[in-house]
């Protein structure tokens, strides 16, 4: 092979490799943005619906703060058993074709790298220790009064993909 085409494989392999290793940290990581939404109905209706909601997802009430007129909500997020097999495949694949790489730059040291294939499952567990944790929404809602209707407006403090959820499920509009 061309002597120009080994180093720039291997400067490649070695690029997704760290692109690799940044997307299974990144899979852990704490996505908790703020949303505000805007529903039709009265506070009290709107309450009851929301707290109804949480504990059908397995969270419970952590805190009222009646002065504020808002509410903190706990639960235990589970980590997905596919996500843990995907990384680990990842991580797999990624380790077989940097071995490849080593092997053909330095074959000398092709007994090293192809066992680290077998630390692979290491990247399941590091996703799984890390994902399982204690998830927090907080919720906050005010009337507002216009001149036809009254509307309610929530802001809510949660993970993204619970944002969506809740909007989706309980069909609310997107406020300002």
């Amino acid at each position: 092979m061309d002597t120009a085409i080994l180093p720039s494989t291997f400067l490649l392999t070695l690029l997704l490799s760290v692109g690799l290793f940044f997307f299974i940290r990144a899979s852990t990581k704490d996505r908790i943005e703020t949303a505000q939404l805007v529903s039709e109905q009265d506070e009290a209706a709107l309450m009851s619906q929301l707290k109804e909601y949480f504990r059908s997802r397995s969270y419970r009430v952590a805190a009222v703060d009646q002065e504020q007129n808002k509410v903190t909500f706990e639960g235990n997020v589970r980590p997905s058993w596919f996500l843990a097999i995907f990384l680990t495949l990842l991580a797999a694949t990624g380790i077989v074709c940097l071995s490849l790489v080593v092997y053909l730059l330095f074959p000398n040291l092709s007994t090293f790298v192809l066992p680290m294939v077998l630390l692979s499952p290491l990247t399941g567990l590091f996703y799984w220790k890390k994902s399982g944790r204690l998830e927090k929404v907080s919720l906050k809602v005010e009337t507002t009064q216009s001149e036809q209707t009254s509307s309610s407006k929530i802001t809510v403090v949660a993970h993204r993909d619970e944002l969506s959820e809740l909007q989706r499920t309980l069909q609310f509009k997107a406020g300002e």
